[in-house]
């Protein structure tokens, strides 16, 4: 009877985190609104490259937290503050330039020029791997979070870690890679309209720089 509770804690262990991450991976945060942007100013291949990146950059909080780095990183306050600050700045950047290219091609347009050129797929994907990675919320979210589940009876802890982890990072890349497509379809159905992709660009822009304020302003985990 033991070992049959023990498989069905698991089990709820697995289905806990399995829905936690599924929230997750719908809330919108920076990398969401990163792929928007990309798909929107660019094409679909450069929202699929920034997707990509974007769960490229999650998986470095967790190999971090798996190796105890995310930890010095959260208990010491001038290297939080560091990061976030740096993180910070980076989003504001590309929500400003976000903001600016969408104005300036939609005036381009209504004056007959054309728009920037995209920035292209590598950019993209590279772009999104420092959105992610430069975020210490996320390290925050898995070290207050993931470690709930893995039983330490079972050992192994530092490996179950980094595939409940690797779990939730998929689970993001799969919901940013449909925010793509969508995207994509909405910038093909647009094409003569050029105010129907420059308002949810405008907005993407928006909502990385008053996230990265927000990232500015954030409080490292544990501060008093």
């Amino acid at each position: 009877m033991a070992p049959r509770r023990t498989g069905s804690q698991g089990g709820a262990r697995l289905a806990a985190i399995f829905l936690a991450a599924a929230l997750l991976a719908v809330t919108p945060g920076p990398g969401i609104f990163d792929v928007v942007a990309r798909t929107l100013a660019g094409s679909r291949a450069e929202g699929v490259a920034s997707s990509l990146g974007t769960g490229l950059g999650r998986l470095v909080p967790i190999l971090a937290a798996s190796l105890g780095v995310s930890a010095v990183v959260l208990a010491s306050a001038k290297f939080f503050t560091a990061l976030k600050l740096l993180g910070a700045a980076y989003l504001v950047w590309i929500g400003l330039r976000t903001l600016l290219s969408a104005r300036r091609d939609a005036l381009a347009s209504l004056q007959g020029g054309a728009a920037a050129p995209p920035i292209g797929a590598r950019r993209a994907f590279r772009e999104g791997v420092l959105v992610e990675a430069l975020n210490p919320k996320t390290a925050a979210f898995f070290l207050a979070f993931v470690p709930q589940f893995p039983d330490p009876a079972a050992g192994g802890v530092a490996v179950r870690f980094a595939f409940l982890g690797t779990l939730s990072v998929l689970l993001n890349t799969l919901a940013d890679m449909v925010v793509a497509l969508f995207a994509a379809r909405l910038r093909g159905a647009a094409v003569a309209r050029p105010g129907l992709v420059r308002r949810p660009r405008e907005a993407s822009g928006a909502a990385m720089v008053a996230l990265g304020l927000g990232l500015a302003l954030a409080r490292r985990p544990g501060a008093g």
